[in-house]
């Protein structure tokens, strides 16, 4: 049993918040689909980086937790994000992907694609490995 079976159980409230769906692992790439609401928008109309940025930490999480055996967790040590193209309100999905992995540290890179199947952003989080308490 993966670390994800319990994560995706028990759902935070931020990431309730962000509509978290969780689609599947196949075994490269999980893959989770967030709600934006129109409460997330910005003056342009468009979805305010914070909220997309978020969306990316959780997606680089779940992918970690897909990973990992379910007596491990991890955390978020750095999230670089690039804002590719305005995101709107309505389903995005984020297919995130394990990239280098050792004892105490990963490396995860995910995007963010909207429903015209349009990359709007993507991140690349230094997570540290921890053992569960």
């Amino acid at each position: 049993m993966t670390g994800l079976s319990e994560a995706s159980a028990d759902v935070p409230p931020g990431a309730q918040l962000l509509g978290r769906e969780w689609l599947g692992f196949d075994g490269e790439i999980a893959t989770v689909r967030f709600e934006a609401q129109p409460s997330f928008t910005n003056r342009h109309g468009t979805i305010q980086g914070g909220f997309l940025a978020a969306m990316l930490d959780s997606a680089t999480g779940l992918g970690a937790l897909a990973a990992l055996p379910a007596t491990r967790t991890v955390v978020t040590r750095t999230l670089t994000t690039r804002f590719l193209k305005p995101a709107r309100v309505g389903p995005i999905t984020a297919k995130a992907k394990v990239i280098s992995q050792t004892d105490r540290d990963m490396i995860v890179e995910a995007d963010l694609i909207d429903a015209s199947d349009v990359t709007v952003a993507s991140a690349t989080a230094e997570l540290r490995i921890l053992d569960k308490r």
